[in-house]
């Protein structure tokens, strides 16, 4: 019976120990190309088609990257997070991988030949780096070069960020810092005087929007990954929340 029950916990601890093995095996390494832009500072890389502002004060920092159409998904992919590595180029690869998070859009240049200058031309999967993450898997003379990329969990510290702007009519709220899967799908938001759930709809970016009226409530938000798993944060902001002010939920969303 002692044996048994040794052997039951063995295979209980070995499932887990392959399920999070395989957490990082669920998406295939898969072919690109990756440039980068901007200098070592980084500080073109601020801002960008998702939406985000300061990348340092939300956490982002140099590990950035803009996609191309094929990847970007008209911004449904913000947030999301991929190892890079460079490949198939002796003379210009170095060794090694870099972990990104989708922050920006890097738009197709139709003068230009896809495979001349036109990098990020549809149906082409391409990363644009900010510098530093590019000199840590290739040489900066190489200009461009062959990646292989993959889905990776985003690992964020502390809660997942609610900034809230707008109006009294009409309230835009941006969602960073997201773990696990990293992209938001869909947001909910709730009054503390409503007695449903209100449905949001994304403005751009992970700019979710409302025009439901809720100035005076505390407010709770939920927030669903592509992966499907769903976070929700109670009275994230208090009854005597702010425009312009970013609040703090939860972010147990832990793996992709």
């Amino acid at each position: 019976m002692v044996c048994s029950k040794h052997l039951i916990w063995l295979l209980i601890a070995i499932t887990w120990f392959s399920s999070k093995l395989s957490e990082g095996r669920e998406y295939p390494w898969t072919k690109a190309h990756a440039t980068f832009y901007g200098d070592s500072s980084g500080s073109e890389t601020r801002q960008g088609a998702c939406g985000y502002g300061n990348l340092f004060q939300q956490g982002y920092g140099l590990e950035t990257a803009a996609l191309s159409t094929a990847l970007f998904n008209g911004g449904l992919t913000c947030g999301a997070c991929f190892e890079i590595k460079c490949y198939n180029s002796t003379q210009w690869c170095l060794k090694g991988s870099v972990r990104v998070t989708a922050t920006n859009f890097c738009p197709p240049n139709y003068s230009l030949p896809s495979d001349n200058g036109g990098w990020c031309n549809p149906p082409r999967k391409h990363f644009d780096l900010s510098l530093p993450m590019f000199l840590k898997i290739a040489q900066y003379r190489a200009g461009i070069v062959p990646v292989l990329f993959r889905r990776i969990p985003c690992l964020k510290q502390g809660g997942i960020k609610f900034e809230i702007k707008g109006n009294p009519y009409w309230m835009l709220v941006l969602v960073y810092n997201v773990g696990g899967t990293g992209n938001v799908v869909d947001v909910k938001v709730k009054g503390s005087k409503t007695n449903e759930w209100v449905q949001m709809s994304r403005n751009w970016g992970q700019n979710w929007q409302t025009s439901e009226q809720l100035l005076g409530q505390s407010l709770s938000f939920r927030v669903t990954t592509q992966g499907r798993r769903t976070v929700q944060s109670d009275n994230v902001a208090p009854a005597n929340w702010e425009f312009g002010k970013t609040y703090e939920g939860r972010n147990n969303i832990e793996s992709v």
